[in-house]
């Protein structure tokens, strides 16, 4: 496969702890109609914070369930962090809809609360959701695109279905609509608007929703669901099947270099023209650290999926976005 030959070329070499060798792995490739009310409630799933809340009931939300944002939000400028909070709070609310539904209808209903949500935080008059609120006070603050979170919302709705992705493609189309996105609305909460960090904003989204679909895997294959792509997995002869089981033959753990190996080359590019990329943006980027984490923890275990040591919290994750953070790069 093409991006396989790429990426088998592309990671013979690079410094730093991305890089990091590891004895063992595979030919010792270096990898670094709602409105508000309580309607809207019921239909939203969500209880009413203390007045004046909103900022902690999103810090708190996030904390739980997007620690890894949790933490990059922390770091951003003191005038963005609550307003990233508000939009990583936005994206977990629609993130946790599919897994909380037993009905696609109820989803679909969801959905339309956030749709109808965010038409009504564009004419100054937001639900009485504390995400929302919160959401319509960063719209407010940095003057936010309304067709990002239009794209959010729409390609969540799209993913309501239970199937797996017919190519790698379809993915990154879909890590573009819903991860990138959340980025250049970071962006723009930052204050940057240029083209070459929406560039890197792009392939560092597509990164992230590659590596949150390995991630989750393991979670999805005790549920009796796979959602990698289809052509990767046909390309090894590997079935949904030998994942539900847990398989870890070798033909296994080649589908999830290859697909591991398409994040890395968007960290590649993403990185390529770093120096074109304004400073002020690279607090935007700080997820990296994790997707480098990652993919870097599951080289060690030579692509092997299921591992256990790929389930556990970095302790060591605040201290690195720190430092890279103190660094000034991505």
């Amino acid at each position: 496969m093409a991006a396989a030959a790429m990426a088998r070329g592309g990671l013979r070499q690079g410094p730093c702890h991305r890089t990091l060798r590891a004895a063992g792995a595979r030919g010792g490739l270096p990898w670094p109609g709602l409105g508000g009310g309580r309607a809207a409630a019921a239909a939203a799933g969500w209880s009413r914070p203390a007045p004046g809340g909103e900022v902690q009931y999103c810090a708190e939300l996030v904390r739980k369930r997007d620690y890894e944002g949790f933490l990059c939000s922390l770091l951003l400028p003191a005038e963005s962090r609550t307003s990233a909070f508000a939009l990583r709070a936005f994206n977990v609310e629609l993130a946790q809809i599919k897994d909380s539904i037993t009905q696609k209808t109820i989803g679909l209903m969801r959905m339309q609360f956030w749709r109808e949500a965010v038409e009504h935080i564009y004419c100054d008059k937001p639900p009485h959701q504390p995400v929302a609120t919160e959401l319509w006070r960063a719209v407010k603050r940095h003057n936010l695109t309304k067709m990002w979170f239009m794209k959010i919302i729409d390609e969540r709705e799209k993913n309501l279905d239970d199937r797996a992705y017919r190519n790698i493609q379809e993915l990154e189309t879909y890590a573009e609509n819903t991860q990138s996105a959340l980025l250049y609305l970071t962006l723009e909460m930052l204050g940057v608007r240029d083209i070459h960090a929406d560039h890197a904003a792009s392939h560092i989204g597509k990164a992230q929703g590659i590596v949150t679909c390995l991630r989750a895997t393991p979670y999805h294959s005790t549920r009796q669901k796979v959602f990698l792509p289809m052509d990767i997995c046909m390309l090894h002869g590997v079935s949904q099947e030998d994942f539900i089981r847990g398989k870890q033959e070798k033909n296994v753990r080649d589908v999830i270099y290859d697909i591991a190996s398409q994040a890395h080359i968007h960290l590649e590019h993403a990185r390529s023209f770093s120096k074109k990329v304004p400073v002020k943006a690279y607090p935007a980027f700080l997820c990296t650290v994790a997707l480098d984490d990652y993919l870097c923890n599951i080289r060690k275990v030579d692509f092997n999926i299921f591992h256990p040591s790929l389930q556990k919290k970095s302790t060591l994750l605040p201290l690195h976005l720190y430092i890279r953070s103190w660094k000034k790069t991505y």
